[in-house]
């Protein structure tokens, strides 16, 4: 269940990193309402993670929920804000997506 409730706070991380990003795109009410989406996003990430600590070493734990952000943020960016797709940039984002996995198994939980 810990892991469960990781990769729920890990992609509640990619939508405050989302909000934000449309929040600097936009003026007005309407940016008011992307940082209201970050600030809520943001407070639901920190609350699965701290729920997904008290059973998962914390290295483990936060190494897995930034990855899961940053890969998801990334593509995010390259689908919606339509940031490079580059072949270095996919690469290692990969590996990254590798590195999560590998955690995953050499956990102790």
């Amino acid at each position: 269940m810990s892991w469960i409730l990781l990769i729920i706070g890990g992609l509640f991380e990619v939508a405050f990193a989302s909000c934000l990003g449309k929040a600097r795109e936009t003026a007005g009410v309407e940016s008011a309402y992307w940082m209201l989406g970050f600030l809520l996003s943001l407070t639901a990430s920190m609350f699965f993670l701290y729920k997904a600590t008290q059973e998962l070493p914390i290295g483990t734990a936060y190494a897995v929920w930034t990855g899961i952000g940053a890969v998801g943020t990334v593509l995010v960016g390259i689908l919606v804000f339509k940031e490079p797709a580059s072949f270095w940039r996919l690469f290692f984002i990969m590996t990254l997506i590798a590195s999560i996995i590998g955690l995953k198994f050499v956990s102790s939980h």
